[in-house]
């Protein structure tokens, strides 16, 4: 049976129950037809998730999480139920409106980085900034400070005039990182950030994630197979079958908070 996963989270209680959620999910389901085949990624999952919240979503391959990460992202659309992202119904906007939304709150890192091989570290972070700044009323300049900021915490500083075949998985992975924070987006989503690093890379991608929640006020929704990794989330939710079945509070402190 699935579990309804909108508890109040520790971005809740902070504030006294006032902050609205930034993510809202209602019974959503998504179907997948082949011919006269129907298969059920998704069935009836709701949850909420508070602004500056992490949160990791925990399952074995098939278990519905990352078809959960792309209708979260705006990448496909549910079959059933709503979503709703900072207040604005995603079944009601239109496919540019949404497309608008996705870049201007949503910042993506994924397993396999998507850098762009032909650019230095450098310009895959640079053609993110443009990207998230498409259809903007007002253009934004790119934020040097942040980026700065990113690289030093990323440790990356002295790499980004480099092409992505120059560089290790882990810098890969950082530089992946800075992409999706250059525009300061509302939401990241990270989709098994850590499947392709070693136990010292995958610290500090974790790291990184931790602190963009704490010092940046970034939501986090983390997709990941390993429930090692998601103790470092403030809530767990765990899916089988396309469902939530279980939801629990992470337990692992980082090294800056130790």
């Amino acid at each position: 049976m699935a579990i309804n996963a909108s508890s109040s989270s520790p971005a809740t209680s902070a504030q006294g129950n006032a902050a609205r959620p930034i993510i809202v999910a209602e019974k959503l389901g998504k179907t997948y037809r082949s011919g006269k085949l129907e298969v059920p990624a998704l069935r009836s999952v709701s949850f909420s998730v508070e602004p500056g919240e992490f949160v990791a979503i925990v399952g074995p391959s098939g278990s519905g999480k990352s078809t959960l990460f792309y209708v979260l992202g705006g990448l496909t659309s549910p079959t059933s139920g709503s979503l709703t992202i900072d207040g604005a119904d995603f079944s009601r906007l239109s496919d540019i409106e949404r497309t608008r939304l996705r870049r201007a709150k949503i910042g993506f890192i994924f397993q396999k980085f998507n850098l762009l091989p032909t650019l230095s570290a450098m310009g895959n972070v640079e053609i993110a900034h443009d990207i998230a700044n498409l259809g903007a009323e007002e253009k934004k300049p790119l934020d040097r400070a942040l980026l700065e900021h990113l690289s030093d915490l990323l440790g990356i500083g002295g790499r980004l005039e480099h092409r992505p075949n120059e560089l290790s998985g882990g810098e890969q992975q950082r530089v992946a990182i800075a992409r999706a924070l250059i525009s300061r987006p509302s939401i990241v989503l990270a989709d098994e950030p850590t499947g392709n690093l070693d136990t010292k890379n995958s610290d500090a991608v974790l790291d990184m994630l931790h602190k963009s929640s704490r010092e940046m006020n970034q939501t986090v929704l983390m997709i990941t197979h390993n429930p090692e990794a998601a103790q470092i989330a403030d809530r767990i939710l765990y899916m089988r079958d396309g469902e939530i079945v279980n939801v629990e509070r992470g337990s692992r402190r980082v090294a800056h908070e130790a």
